[in-house]
């Protein structure tokens, strides 16, 4: 196990990434298809929604001033005020866990809400203690040996869901290889929490680590020069874009549309797509669950290529998922309410 501080800034960063824009700001009135609910809450609170700045400054500001031994004050009290009053996140994280876990009467429901919640809650803390502290993690490297990968000298792409403390991953190659990594990140739904997080990566994260937004119209090509000179991808593979192609898949047994960006660069770069999944295991210790290496085909039928490499990219998703289902944050209803009748058994 070892620790692992933010990448300095500094001398060292001779070779480093020149820092990107802040990104374009979405449009107005245009979420991601994955977006938190929210509901006409979000027009009357404006930045005081759980989507708004306040709460992201706010979040920082708790995470550096408050003592650290007792952040689980802090953190039991939002859980616990979050949990009463965000009732469309709570009705969203109810029905996607059906199909992992099965149905449940009313109280077990609102266990498993709970629970997410509280694991969300510590992630997120713990996500801008890395970015506004000193404070040392923990991080150890599970299945797939990370020295064997980073060992070739190729690109690779690091591929993970909304799940666990994904920051944690993609930060590791640049803390501990000082290899370059470029994070690809989905816009905030408001745009100056947005700015005020690519701010403090920036400022935290050091010349090796460079944070991008998916509505980059150029990003492909920039992404895909990076991979060409060796350097890492890191992204979040489980949400299309609004307007981006998707490949239709399953997951736990209903449709699950995926972006087929991921796989399209993996492909066109020749690198391969890993894998990997951030498990918390405890107070600001993670897991890196490094799954195998998916290669993506090249052959005549790309269409077919994508498909397959995005067949195996959902089931280690669904596998990740399975093991940990309340470390899994998707906070808008996937599926509508199954037919009467309909098996509803978990997978």
């Amino acid at each position: 196990m070892t620790a692992v501080r933010p990448s300095p800034t500094g001398p060292q960063q001779a070779a480093a990434i020149p820092a990107p824009a802040a990104g374009p700001k979405p449009a107005a009135g245009v979420l991601p298809p994955h977006a938190p609910e929210t509901g006409r809450l979000r027009r009357l609170l404006g930045p005081f929604h759980v989507t708004g700045v306040f709460w992201y400054r706010f979040h920082a500001w708790g995470a550096r001033w408050w003592p650290a031994s007792c952040h689980w004050m802090i953190i039991s009290f939002f859980t616990t005020f979050f949990f009463l009053t965000l009732f469309n996140i709570r009705k969203a994280v109810a029905a996607n866990l059906v199909p992992v876990l099965g149905p449940c009467g009313f109280w077990r429901r609102q266990a498993r809400i709970f629970r997410t919640f509280w694991n969300f809650a510590w992630c997120l803390t713990e996500r801008y203690e890395r970015l506004v502290t000193g404070h040392p993690f923990q991080s150890e490297a599970e299945g797939e040996s990370w020295q064997a990968l980073a060992a070739s000298g190729r690109g690779l792409i690091l591929a993970t869901a909304h799940f666990g403390n994904w920051e944690v991953g993609s930060m590791l190659p640049a803390a501990r290889e000082a290899r370059p990594v470029h994070v690809v990140r989905e816009a905030e739904t408001d745009p100056r929490a947005q700015e005020y997080i690519s701010k403090l990566v920036a400022r935290r994260a050091g010349g090796l680590y460079a944070t991008h937004f998916a509505e980059d119209p150029q990003l492909g090509m920039d992404l895909l020069a990076a991979l060409r000179r060796g350097e890492i991808v890191a992204l979040q593979g489980d949400r299309p874009r609004a307007t981006g192609r998707v490949s239709q898949q399953s997951l736990f047994g209903r449709p699950f549309p995926l972006p087929v960006g991921p796989a399209a660069l993996a492909r066109a770069a020749g690198v391969p797509l890993v894998p990997v999944f951030v498990v918390r295991a405890g107070r600001r210790r993670y897991r890196c669950e490094l799954r195998p290496p998916i290669e993506v085909p090249s052959t005549a039928d790309r269409q077919a290529d994508l498909t397959a490499a995005l067949r195996r990219f959902t089931a280690e998703i669904e596998s990740a998922i399975a093991r940990h289902p309340h470390q899994w944050y998707c906070f808008r209803t996937l599926w509508p309410d199954p037919p009467q009748g309909a098996d509803q058994s978990p997978r």
